[in-house]
């Protein structure tokens, strides 16, 4: 599909090593796309982020304020993963910069790790491989139990836990499950009226749960206290929802079982730095480096989903999916009938949701005689997301006029 601005000078920034899929996907639209395997520094990032019209991160990367004041041409910001909290999304608002993510391509991928994770530490399978390695043979089944018959606590009902919670009932497992909104129970989970009460009657529990700041440290010291002892804490959630600290000590004087964390709250960069964590070397934790949705499978279809929301943003307008802008689906306009007539112009206007703003653009189309064939609009409590598609006019007095509001935050003529 042709745009006013031409594909091929539309360049694109991928970093963390995006999937190859979503790479072809943005190439073949015609798009200049630039990729980059690791976490780039700030400076890197703001140097790279300054010359983008799209950038694709993971969650490595902080877009912060900063960096978004200084992406001029920047339009659009794509998160190649479930989470946004690395990104200020509010700037981005009030930029007029829609942020997108991929919220559930990776959902089984998570939740199939969080109940190989179950087996694992209820069978010490870990302990076993470092003891074989060693040359150990200790055919003990002491401290190994079936999961059939046990209680698995999930804090947090969204699209992973509900997952993980079909899935545990299927192994015979009992499911209680916390979440701050009620949610409808799939098969025999049931929901509990506060953490305390999932805290105390469980053998496992997982975290599945944003991280805000009403979830750090969700689980402290005084809660790893009221849980069961011999039970286990699985979190592939956010780092910061665990205090490390504590759930060390808690491993460490016997209180708990044992502890499997795919997040951390701090993670290096890269390969080349170090992973430093308190939980090294306890018995029975498992320790791995945020791989619950780094599937094959998962990181193609995140690849996908987000390069998908990218081509129709740029190519249409749409902003379904967005997380911090009004979402707006758009159809693509048809070719006219009549050859001899031009397309009709398809304006995008972000603009502060302010009382008068609207009555002012449509003074604007109708003191220079455009006709409106199709508008569209969605607000909310910050900005407002108009598009117009309007019969041919000459020059450029309309994008003049609508840039030169005050209300006005960006406006694209799309073609």
């Amino acid at each position: 599909m042709k745009t006013s601005f031409p594909k091929d000078r539309i360049k694109i920034v991928l970093v963390e090593n995006i999937h190859p899929a979503g790479v072809a996907m943005l190439r073949e639209e015609g798009y200049q796309v630039e990729t980059l395997a690791g976490a780039p520094d700030q400076a890197r990032l703001l140097k790279l982020a300054s010359d983008a019209h799209l950038l694709g991160i993971r969650s490595k990367t902080d877009l912060t304020a900063e960096v978004l004041d200084a992406s001029k041409r920047l339009l659009g910001v794509g998160c190649f993963c479930i989470g946004t909290n690395q990104v200020d999304l509010g700037r981005a608002c009030e930029l007029g910069i829609p942020v997108f993510n991929s919220p559930f391509s990776n959902t089984r991928s998570v939740a199939e790790l969080t109940l190989a994770e179950v087996i694992a530490l209820s069978r010490r399978v870990v302990p076993q491989t470092i003891n074989m390695h060693k040359g150990v043979w200790d055919k003990s089944a002491a401290g190994a139990h079936e999961v059939r018959g046990r209680t698995l606590g999930l804090v947090g009902y969204g699209h992973i836990g509900s997952q993980v919670s079909v899935l545990a009932e299927a192994l015979g497992m009992r499911v209680l499950f916390f979440d701050i909104v009620p949610k409808l129970a799939l098969g025999n989970a049931r929901q509990v009226k506060d953490l305390a009460t999932l805290l105390k009657e469980s053998d496992f529990v997982s975290l599945h749960v944003p991280a805000t700041e009403q979830t750090r440290h969700l689980l402290g010291a005084s809660q790893l206290k009221r849980m069961k002892p011999g039970s286990f804490v699985i979190n592939n959630a956010r780092g910061s929802v665990v205090d490390v600290s504590a759930l060390a000590e808690a491993i460490r004087s016997g209180h708990l079982g044992g502890a499997a964390l795919d997040v951390f709250p701090h993670e290096p960069a890269s390969r080349d730095e170090a992973f430093e964590s308190e939980l090294k070397g306890l018995d029975n934790v498992i320790l791995t480096p945020h791989v619950g949705g780094s599937t094959e499978e998962a990181q193609a279809a995140i690849a996908e989903d987000v390069a998908s929301k990218f081509i129709k943003f740029v190519n249409v307008g749409t902003t379904t999916g967005a997380v911090n802008v009004p979402e707006v689906e758009l159809p693509e306009q048809e070719s006219s009938r009549d050859a001899d007539r031009p397309r009709r112009h398809r304006i995008l206007h972000f603009h502060r949701n302010v009382p008068g703003v609207l009555s002012k653009l449509h003074g604007v189309v109708a003191r220079l005689g455009a006709n409106i064939w199709a508008e569209y609009l969605r607000t909310n409590e910050q900005v407002g997301y108009v598009v117009l598609d309007v019969d041919p006019l000459e020059g450029t007095a309309l994008l003049d006029e609508l840039k030169a509001m005050p209300e006005t935050i960006r406006v694209r003529a799309l073609y």
